[in-house]
C-alpha cells in the first residue's frame, strides 16, 4: 500500500494564497490531504541576493501516479516562478489512514 503513496512537500506565502492552493488540490483530487504548516522561516539564495522569508509550507498527501498532474498544477497556480516541491515516499503508517489517501485521490 505504501509504494504508491507520496508526501509533497511546496512553500508559499502565508494567508490566503496557502488556504487557496491546498482547497484547489484537494478539489482536483491531487491531494487526500493537504496541511498547512505556518511560520516556516526560509533561508535561500535567489538571484546572487541572500534572502529571508516568513512561509507556509504545505504537506500535501496523495499517490504517486498523481504527480506530474500535481507538479503541473502547483505551477500553474502557484504565486512564484520557481515553486519548491520535493517529494518524499511514505515507508509506513496506519493501515486505514494510508487507503483513504490511496481512496481520494
Amino acid at each position: 500500500m505504501t509504494a504508491g503513496l507520496r508526501v509533497v512537500l511546496v512553500t508559499c506565502r502565508r494567508g490566503r494564497k496557502a488556504e487557496a492552493l491546498a482547497k484547489g488540490l484537494i478539489e482536483a483530487r491531487l491531494a487526500a490531504c493537504v496541511n498547512i504548516i505556518t511560520n516556516v522561516v526560509s533561508h535561500y539564495r535567489w538571484q546572487e541576493k541572500l534572502c529571508r522569508d516568513m512561509e507556509c509550507m504545505l504537506v500535501i498527501k496523495t499517490r504517486a501516479s498523481k504527480l506530474k498532474l500535481l507538479e503541473r498544477w502547483v505551477k500553474a497556480h502557484h504565486p512564484y516562478s520557481l515553486p519548491e516541491m520535493l517529494v518524499l515516499p511514505i515507508v509506513g503508517g496506519s493501515k486505514e489512514y494510508l487507503r483513504w489517501v490511496a481512496d481520494q485521490t
